[in-house]
This record gives C-alpha cells, structure tokens and sequence, in this order.
C-alpha cells in the first residue's frame, strides 16, 4: 500500500517552473532565505501563523490555480467572497513581498511567495523541511464568484471528486486534508453536526464519539447564538499546532470535528487510507510535503502570462 500511496503522488507539474528559479535573480540575495527569515521571525511571535499560511495555500491554488488572485484587495475579489473572510496571514505575505522589491523589484511573484512561505512554515510546525519549483507569475484576475470551496459537510465520495478535478487521487485528498492537523474552525461550523444532524432539529451525528460531542455541547459550543464564534480546534489541543498524524488517530477514534474529515474514515473506500497514515507517523510526515507541492503546482501562470506584481494586494 506504500507502493501504491507513492505512485498516487506522482505528478508531471509545470515544465516551466525550476528548483532555484531566482537564483542569480536578485542582486545577490538568496529569495529563499529571505522568505525563511521572515516566516520564522513571525512564527516565534505567533505560531499559528503555520496554519494561516497553510489555510492560505489551500484557499489559493484550488481556485483558478496559484496565482495570487486571493491577495488582491477590492470588492468582489476572492478576498471578500464569504469562506475567505477569517483567511489570515496576508500581512506577512505583504512583508515579504515587500523586502524582496527592495532588494530586486519586479522579480518575485506574490504567488511564488505564498508557497515558499507555506513551505516554511510546515518545517516550522515541526513538519518536514521540503523543496518546491518556483516561477511562477500572478494572474490578473480576482473574482469572489470564482470561488467555490468544499462543503465542511461533504461526504468522502464528495471531497475526493472536488479534488479530483484539480487532478488529485483519492490519496492525495485524505493526505492533504491532514493539513486539519493545525488549525481551528468556529462553532457555527460543527454546529449542524450537534443540533440539527441531517436536517432533524436536535439530533447529533452519530459518527462522532457521544463523549466528544457532550463536551462540545456543554462546554464549546452550547446551543445558544453567542457561541458561533467560539473557537475549535481541528486536532486535539496538544496537537493542534504540530503538523503530525494525529489527526488520523482522531478519525480512527470518531473525533473528527468537521464531518467531511470524519467521513474519509465513515467511508471504506477512503478508510484504508486514514489507516495508513495513523498507524505510520513516518509515513505522513514524508508523504504530506508532496501533496502540498502538487497542489502548489495545479493551473499556474509561468513564463511571459500574468505578471509580477509591486504590491501583493493590487494589480499592476
């Protein structure tokens, strides 16, 4: 089954993006590093901001690919559409972007900089140091009616077709949606699965653990409007800022916050899967970077398309 998890990663990608893409690009700077010191600067003041950043990855590139079309401020931008509001980490997108122009205007794409950022902050969170292909160039669109997300409450056969359109297996699908391994939803999100399970007023997913579910009723996310906004956490607490398998472990025991993470395990066809990757913490680690870099790969601009913006958040 490791033969197989492998090959289901594999991936032609884009020819025109390269390992190295800026170097010799810019003044004698190292891009690379450059982008490093910043996010680790930031990650020893917040380090949450490894699950912004990954978030951020995600919302970007399974929209018309990575483009940096979900930087770009403005009403009807991808920014504003509605599951973008609580994205976070684009002042750091702003700051690196902003030291690489005074160093080499006009070389680095904002799109570049969000993987290399992502990338980093996954190492920090105590994943595996990994490389990505670089060149590529920022779309000139930004549209919040682009923007199409998968449903919390999707079903596995659901979330593996969403993502099988951006040319990811199934595998690749449970492997990335390991990236819930950081992170945190709100109360108005699970509350469905607590109160009004299958549309029934009152009922409760029977999926997920009784016990789980009276904590989270009584002490999260009571049945009152004020808790929508109250916190969780997507892996448990101790866990929730490490990027390791335990989000799997949690699947395995029916401790899945969001319904379409416990779902992958509900399913047979996906199970296996979760299986896998909870009882092989190597194999995870390992693995997870390599479904990031095909993500970050999906419809990107390269060679003379788009642009490279002066500012992240506005077009030339």
């Amino acid at each position: 089954m490791v033969t197989v998890a492998v090959l289901a990663l594999a991936a032609t990608g884009n020819a025109q993006l390269q390992h190295g893409f800026y170097k010799g690009k810019c003044n004698g700077a190292d891009v690379e590093a450059v982008v490093q010191s910043i996010v680790r600067a930031r990650f020893a003041r917040e380090n949450p901001i490894a699950a912004y950043l990954l978030r951020m990855q995600f919302h970007e590139c399974v929209i018309n690919g990575c483009d940096g079309g979900l930087l770009i401020d403005g009403p009807g931008t991808e920014k504003t559409a509605t599951p973008n509001l609580s994205v976070k980490g684009y002042d750091v997108i702003a700051d690196i972007k902003a030291e690489l122009e005074r160093r080499c205007p006009g070389v680095v794409s904002c799109a570049d900089i969000q993987i290399l950022a992502a990338r980093d902050a996954v190492a920090l969170a105590r994943g595996a140091a990994y490389s990505v292909r670089t060149g590529r160039r920022d779309r000139r669109r930004s549209s919040a009616s682009d923007v199409k997300l998968p449903s919390p409450e999707y079903t596995a056969q659901q979330t593996t077709a969403y993502y099988g359109r951006l040319g990811l297996s199934a595998f690749d699908t449970v492997l990335l949606l390991g990236a819930h391994t950081v992170g945190v939803t709100h109360c108005s999100v699970i509350k469905p699965r607590l109160y009004s399970y299958g549309g029934k007023a009152g009922a409760t997913d029977p999926t997920m653990d009784p016990s789980y579910a009276s904590v989270y009723k009584k002490y999260v996310c009571p049945n009152v409007a004020s808790s929508d906004s109250n916190i969780v956490f997507l892996d448990d607490q101790w866990s929730a800022l490490k990027v390791d398998n335990h989000y799997y472990r949690n699947l395995q025991l029916r401790r899945g916050v969001l319904a379409c993470d416990q779902n992958l395990y509900n399913d047979g066809s996906t199970r296996w899967i979760v299986d896998l990757l909870a009882n092989n913490t190597g194999l995870f680690t390992s693995l997870f970077p390599q479904v990031l870099i095909k993500l970050s790969e999906v419809n990107v601009l390269t060679g003379t398309q788009g642009e490279i913006r002066k500012v992240c958040n506005k077009f030339n």
